[in-house]
C-alpha cells in the first residue's frame, strides 16, 4: 500500500494493500476501497464504496452529504463501480432518505471535470459525463449514455441507454434510449446512429430504430397508438421494444420540439 504521509484516513476506512493514496487526500468515515484504486491528490471521500481499478483525480468529493434539505444525517452512501475515471472537482453525493439508501454508479464510467451526480441517482455502466454535466436527485442514466458538457437535468429525469445529448442542453423531461437530443429544452433528432454503430448494433437494428424514431416524431398518431404500432411491427426487435417500453413508462414526458411534447404518456 502506498499512502502519502500527508493523507488523513479514518480508522473505519477499509483500504487494500494494492491501493495508492496521494498527498492531502482525506478519507473519512465508512469508506471501502476496492483493489488497485488510485486517489491522486487532494480528494475527499466519506460514506462511499469505490470499485477496483477506479482512478480519482484531485479535488473530487465523493460520498458527501446530499444537497437536500430533508436530509437529517441518515446512514446512506454512494456506491461507485469498477474501473471508473473520476476527474478533477467531480462531486457524487450520497443518498437522502431512509437508512441504507444509495446513490449508485456502475462500472467503467467517465466523469469529466466538475460534473455532478446528485443524491439517489442511478448511473449505469459506461456512462460518460462531459465537463460540468449535472443531474439532479433521483435521476437515472442508462448504459453508455453520453451527457454533453454543461448540460443539466431536472430531478427524476430518465436518460435512456446509448442516448447522446449535446453540450449546453437542458431537460426537465425524459430522454429516450438510442437517440440524439439537443437544445434547451433537449429535443429529439433521431437515433444516435454513429454511437450505435460503434457499439456494434447491426445495420438492421439501426434501420429499425431509425424508422421507429421517424414514426414517433411524425406525430401522425397519438402516442398510445404509436407505441402500439411499434409493438406490432417490431415485436421481434428488442431495441424498439425497449424504446416503446421507455415511452410507456415515462412520467415526465418527452420533448419532440421546442413547443410540443409527448403529453399522453400515462397509458
Amino acid at each position: 500500500m502506498t499512502i502519502h504521509n500527508t493523507a488523513i484516513i479514518s480508522k473505519t476506512a477499509i483500504i487494500p494493500e494494492s491501493c495508492e493514496i496521494g498527498p492531502n487526500v482525506i478519507i473519512g468515515e465508512d469508506v471501502v476501497l476496492g483493489e488497485n484504486v488510485k486517489i491522486i491528490a487532494n480528494a475527499y471521500l466519506e460514506y462511499c464504496e469505490i470499485g477496483e481499478g477506479t482512478i480519482i483525480y484531485p479535488f473530487a468529493s465523493l460520498g458527501t452529504a446530499p444537497q437536500d434539505l430533508s436530509y437529517k444525517g441518515q446512514k446512506t452512501k454512494a456506491i461507485i463501480g469498477k474501473n471508473c475515471i473520476i476527474k478533477e472537482y467531480v462531486t457524487i453525493n450520497r443518498a437522502a432518505g431512509e437508512d441504507g439508501a444509495v446513490t449508485r454508479v456502475g462500472d467503467r464510467c467517465l466523469f469529466m471535470a466538475s460534473s455532478h451526480v446528485a443524491h439517489n441517482c442511478v448511473v449505469e455502466d459506461e456512462a460518460i459525463f462531459a465537463n460540468l454535466a449535472t443531474i439532479g436527485g433521483h435521476c437515472q442514466v442508462g448504459k453508455g449514455a453520453f451527457l454533453g458538457g454543461m448540460s443539466v437535468y431536472h430531478q427524476n429525469v430518465r436518460i435512456g441507454e446509448y442516448a447522446i445529448i449535446s453540450g449546453f442542453s437542458a431537460s426537465r423531461m425524459d430522454i429516450p434510449p438510442f437517440c440524439k437530443a439537443d437544445g434547451r429544452p433537449a429535443i429529439l433528432h433521431g437515433p444516435n446512429t454513429i454511437g450505435l454503430k460503434r457499439r456494434g448494433f447491426s445495420p438492421e437494428e439501426r434501420k429499425n430504430l431509425r424508422e421507429a424514431f421517424k414514426l414517433i416524431q411524425s406525430r401522425t398518431h397519438l402516442l398510445s397508438d404509436t407505441v402500439k404500432i411499434l409493438e406490432e411491427q417490431y415485436k421481434d426487435d428488442k431495441n424498439v421494444m425497449r424504446l416503446a417500453e421507455f415511452i410507456k413508462t415515462s412520467k415526465r414526458g418527452i420533448y419532440l420540439s421546442r413547443n410540443n411534447q409527448l403529453e399522453d404518456v400515462e397509458m
